[in-house]
């Protein structure tokens, strides 16, 4: 992980900073036998905080020891960069090239975005960032394709997230891509956040909010995942929570940023990831407990979610032990 504070970390820096080190930094050896080798890398001596309320930090590592990471994660950059324009820290562009170069999975956090820009490896690409901060970028950076909607952004080599709690749900993806969902879902659980959570930026950005109280969508999801082997329809999801359809997909669009018939069906694959990495059921077994259907349209959904046939997925993460579905 890049830090490019040289004088000193504001306190408001501090919770993306901190993610990636509760994530990669402590070892997880009763979740998987090799965990992450993380290694914090810094631009320059850490100063004196300019701020009162900020940090000083320093690194047992330099910024040219991200050249040969397999993943190069940059939480933050200066707000004075991205506000002011002002240089990035001397040596970071160069370096995050010559990473990229060399085969590293590049990934940010926030307006870490602004780093990655710079240095030429957003270009042509889709990407994101804080909400705040995706005007500018975009302004800046023409060539970057700019969504301000989604929470994270996964394009293969590089990853781009949202702010704040937004870096978290891109970290865990991570998790998820490299070690496998049951992996990342009880990583989560030992740190007490969704797995994964629907929806985008479009939940956090300032609008007029709905005056009803989305709190009581909770129980009709509930109920919802406990029968997701069963044909649900929006009318019958709207009938529990005592709505009218119309209503009911609002509220929870709303709530989730997502409709009632994806929200479905992201439930039901993160349920099939479960089982393809947990039992040895066949597919077609995996294709009815989960609501997917057939073998065959369970693999058109599988594939083009998660971008592998479900067989491939198994084999990228098989099951530590043969169980059945209870």
């Amino acid at each position: 992980m890049v830090v490019t504070e040289e004088f000193g970390v504001p306190a408001w820096d501090l919770y993306e900073l901190s993610i990636p080190c509760t994530v990669f930094g402590k070892p997880q050896p009763d979740l998987a036998d090799r965990w992450y080798d993380f290694r914090l890398c810094g631009t320059g001596a850490s100063r004196a905080p300019q701020d009162p309320t900020g940090f000083s930090v320093r690194t047992p590592y330099g910024i040219d020891d991200i050249v040969g990471a397999d993943t190069v994660i940059v939480p933050s950059v200066p707000d004075a960069f991205v506000e002011e324009g002002r240089p990035l820290p001397a040596g970071l562009v160069p370096a995050l090239r010559r990473a990229y170069d060399e085969g590293a999975r590049m990934v940010s956090l926030c307006n870490g975005a602004f780093a990655l820009a710079e240095a030429g490896l957003l270009d042509g690409r889709r990407a994101t960032a804080h909400w705040m901060h995706t005007a500018q970028l975009a302004a800046r950076y023409p060539k970057v394709e700019v969504d301000d909607s989604v929470l994270y952004v996964d394009e293969g080599s590089v990853l781009t997230s949202a702010g704040l709690t937004a870096g978290l749900d891109l970290c865990l993806h991570l998790v998820r891509r490299d070690l496998g969902a049951h992996v990342a879902n009880q990583l989560a659980r030992r740190m007490v956040v969704p797995a994964h959570r629907p929806g985008g930026q479009a939940q956090f950005i300032d609008a007029p909010m709905p005056e009803t109280d989305d709190a009581g969508l909770a129980p009709v999801l509930a109920w919802a995942r406990a029968r997701l082997d069963e044909p649900l329809t929006v009318e019958d999801l709207a009938r529990r929570a005592a709505l009218s359809p119309r209503t009911f997909y609002r509220r929870l669009q709303a709530a989730t940023g997502t409709t009632p018939l994806q929200w479905l069906l992201n439930e039901r694959l993160g349920l099939a990831r479960s089982l393809l990495e947990s039992t040895t059921l066949p597919v077609e077994k995996i294709g009815a407990l989960s609501g997917l259907g057939t073998a065959n349209n369970f693999r058109h959904h599988f594939l083009k979610q998660v971008g592998v046939s479900p067989s491939d997925y198994r084999r990228a993460f098989p099951p530590a032990r043969a169980e059945s579905h209870r």
